[in-house]
């Protein structure tokens, strides 16, 4: 990947644009208001054939340590540290203030190599705060318009020498790596991190990435962005999303949040296993429900953490309360694993893991045909179909697996618009118990049998 790019500078100088802008797509929530991003966030980004690892930064402001400002500041110096390159972005159109100056003053005292980007120099409005720039004393600024794409050639030929430096001291030390071949043929395992807003998501990643990655505290919706950490659990290549905690529709109203919600909607629609948390003071209320079952309506293998256990008084009551609400209102995915902890002190986080390795490896389960038609001749035996109108059984012929990921499974029948959907539940639950998919969504599509004379 080359060299790191961290790009750092006050709120709402375009920082967000300009990742989205380097790494090809949106990636970063992006609005007009000033400290939207409050997360580190990591990604790939390129300018024609230069490509480089990228980071995006909150807006550095001065603020005492306990503060979320001074957190937030804590999470764009630690960015600054671990990059190779820094790209210091202005408004050119506001000119320079006193916290650029405070900022370009922190980056010569880093010792980090900064390039300095004059943005939105899009016509003649940002003309005067490019030439302020120069008294930054950073070299000359660079010229750009992250929202139109101008000024990309410029920046190139500023990161060319940096590049060029990093391929070669790659070409000089580089070690043995694995090949394309190995590297694609590896597994990736998504986790996202969901729930409601201040359950402890983003203490969670932290304890599982073993570093302060996200942000966190007291305040409950620090967590905007759906921020993906790429993390190996036993020499399994996994990346894990924490996102932004969901409120119920009706309760928002701040189009800032809207956003957060609809990138936290889409992390789940692009995990593997969905990781709900829960706060053991407030077990599967409606909003956790209607989190867990749009994980499942999305085919999303899920676990259930319940954090916080450590302050819990009555255990036994509150497992007892879980275990009904589940087999109450989820039904559909019976058997979801369910594992108490508590990510502040670190316990139970290995039940966790092994809750997720089994869950992804139901939700990539393939039965052999054989076994299933085995199963459904036992199943009807058990439970015979109904009787459809006109007084004749419904006849179930066949069922194979027509893929997994979440397993999905074809039953043919001639009559299968007449199977009821309690019948339907039936074999999905008999299905689930006979060949180990606890937690799984299961998929049983009913088809009729290709007529052989239809044709002639």
């Amino acid at each position: 990947m080359g060299i790191t790019v961290a790009i750092v500078g006050r709120p709402n100088v375009g920082k967000s644009t300009l990742f989205n802008r380097l790494a090809g797509r949106r990636h970063a929530l992006v609005h007009d208001r000033p400290g939207v991003t409050r997360d580190r966030r990591a990604g790939s980004g390129h300018i024609a054939d230069i490509e480089f690892a990228l980071v995006d930064t909150a807006g550095f402001e001065e603020g005492p340590s306990g503060t979320l400002s001074g957190r937030m500041r804590a999470q764009t110096e630690r960015a600054v540290a671990a990059a190779d390159l820094v790209l210091f972005l202005i408004d050119a159109r506001a000119g320079v203030t006193p916290d650029d100056t405070f900022l370009a003053r922190y980056l010569r005292k880093s010792g980090r190599p900064v390039i300095l980007l004059a943005n939105k120099c899009e016509g003649r409005a940002g003309e005067a705060g490019l030439i302020e720039a120069h008294a930054l004393g950073l070299g000359d600024p660079v010229a750009i318009s992250a929202a139109h794409g101008e000024g990309l050639d410029a920046l190139y030929e500023a990161l060319a020498p940096y590049a060029r430096r990093a391929d070669e001291l790659e070409t000089v030390e580089a070690e043995p790596e694995p090949t394309a071949a190995a590297e694609e043929s590896e597994a990736v395992i998504k986790v996202a991190i969901v729930g409601r807003p201040n359950v402890g998501k983003s203490t969670l990643t932290n304890r599982l990435l073993g570093e302060e990655r996200m942000l966190t505290g007291p305040e409950p919706g620090i967590t905007r962005d759906a921020i993906a950490s790429a993390w190996r659990h036993r020499g399994q290549a996994m990346v894990l999303v924490d996102t932004a905690g969901l409120r119920r529709r009706a309760r928002i109203a701040d189009p800032v949040e809207k956003l957060a919600t609809a990138d936290s909607i889409e992390a789940i629609r692009m995990a593997h296993v969905v990781v709900l948390v829960l706060d053991a003071a407030a077990i599967l209320d409606k909003q956790d429900l209607a989190i867990a079952e749009l994980a499942i309506e999305e085919g999303r293998a899920l676990v259930i953490a319940v954090n916080k256990w450590d302050a819990v008084a009555d255990r036994q009551k509150a497992q007892r309360r879980l275990r009904d609400r589940l087999e109450a209102a989820l039904a559909q995915a019976r058997g979801v694993p369910t594992v108490t902890l508590s990510a502040r002190e670190g316990t139970g986080i290995d039940r966790l893991m092994n809750a997720v390795h089994a869950a992804y490896a139901a939700w990539n389960r393939r039965v052999a045909t054989a076994a299933l038609n085995r199963w459904l001749e036992e199943a009807t035996t058990r439970h015979p179909p109904p009787v459809a109108k006109g007084g004749s059984r419904i006849r179930l012929r066949y069922i194979t697996q027509v893929k997994a990921r979440p397993p999905t499974f074809a039953l043919f029948s001639q009559r299968a618009d007449a199977l009821p959907q309690s019948y339907s539940r039936y074999l999905a639950n008999s299905l689930r118990e006979a060949f180990d998919l606890p937690g799984v969504p299961i998929r049983l599509e009913l088809r009729k049998p290709a007529n052989p004379y239809a044709e002639k």
